[in-house]
């Protein structure tokens, strides 16, 4: 199983779909951001700039995200409005081991309450992907992004951030709110400090 480095980052879920509205298991679905989500994106973009500008040498140097749709999107808002605000126009790069899991037969269906069992390896629903590998995979895309000099912004998906809350061995099964932007510091003894930005 791969290690996450201690290398610090940016994490951003994907601004809200009508299935994260209805409560519904999006997974590898190709799901739109609906129009709160684009708004969600959008107040991201100003936290970011707001941030950013405070952080200096702290700040994001590049955009790695997933495929689908929703975060793509997102990543693409955040970088447009940053660069409205005056912000220089940051590198965006698509990696595929950022894609949400594949939760098969749950796809589409109300979220359960099957998580735990899923992530402690004694359930996997027909035809998802185990949580073991989404840890595989999440870690490994997380390590590219941060191996080249400077701090990355990644944006994502929910499921994939529990992924790399268990590789921080911090507690897996967590939420993550749509669109907050999210500042990840390796600390000392294999510790993360994780901060969530909010509107002052």
């Amino acid at each position: 199983m791969s290690t996450l480095l201690p290398r610090p980052y940016w994490y951003l879920r994907h601004g809200q779909t009508d299935w994260n509205r209805a409560g519904l298991s999006q997974g590898r679905t190709d799901v739109p951001l609906n129009e709160t989500g684009i708004d969600q994106a959008v107040a991201a973009g100003k936290l970011l700039e707001v941030a950013l500008r405070a952080a200096g040498e702290n700040g994001v140097t590049r955009i790695v995200c997933s495929p689908l749709e929703r975060a793509l999107r997102t990543a693409t808002i955040v970088r447009d409005a940053l660069v409205t605000h005056g912000l220089p126009a940051l590198p965006l790069d698509v990696d595929t081991g950022l894609e949400e899991v594949c939760f098969g037969e749950q796809e589409g269906q109300p979220i359960g309450d099957w998580y735990n069992s899923w992530i402690a390896g004694e359930y996997t629903p027909p035809g998802a992907e185990t949580f073991a590998a989404l840890r595989q995979r999440a870690t490994d895309a997380v390590n590219r992004a941060t191996q080249a000099p400077g701090r990355p912004l990644i944006v994502a998906h929910g499921a994939l951030f529990r992924a790399l809350r268990a590789a921080m061995a911090l507690p897996a099964n967590v939420r993550l709110p749509n669109a907050i932007p999210l500042s990840l510091q390796p600390e000392a003894d294999d510790r993360w400090e994780l901060r969530e930005l909010i509107d002052a």
